[in-house]
């Protein structure tokens, strides 16, 4: 039975943890950047959208600038997502969890 409560215990702990992190992301900002700064995408700790930004000289080149998008949210993405994992393993530190249990369910 008092293993029952430490348990109880700890998932109550890792629910406020885990509210404690879903806000920090909700306020994160993260940029990505391609061509050396003249892309730059700014996504959400949730990976929304919010924010393009092209340098002017790109205009002429489609093909380039669609290339560079990419790039930059898929550099932005990769931030947002190390971001997570950071926060992540902050909100279960010191937890005894199964090893390769994906948070949040």
């Amino acid at each position: 039975m008092k293993n029952l409560a430490n348990m109880m215990k700890q998932a109550q702990q890792m629910q406020g943890k885990m509210q404690e992190m879903q806000a920090k992301l909700d306020a994160m900002v993260v940029e990505g950047q391609a061509g050396g700064g003249m892309v730059k995408v700014t996504l959400s700790g949730k990976s929304d959208l919010k924010r393009v930004a092209i340098d002017p000289s790109l205009m002429d080149d489609r093909e380039v600038l669609e290339d560079l998008i990419i790039a930059a949210h898929a550099d932005a993405k990769q931030k947002v997502e190390a971001a997570m994992a950071s926060e992540m393993q902050n909100a279960t530190a010191g937890m005894n969890l199964p090893a390769g249990l994906k948070l949040p369910f």
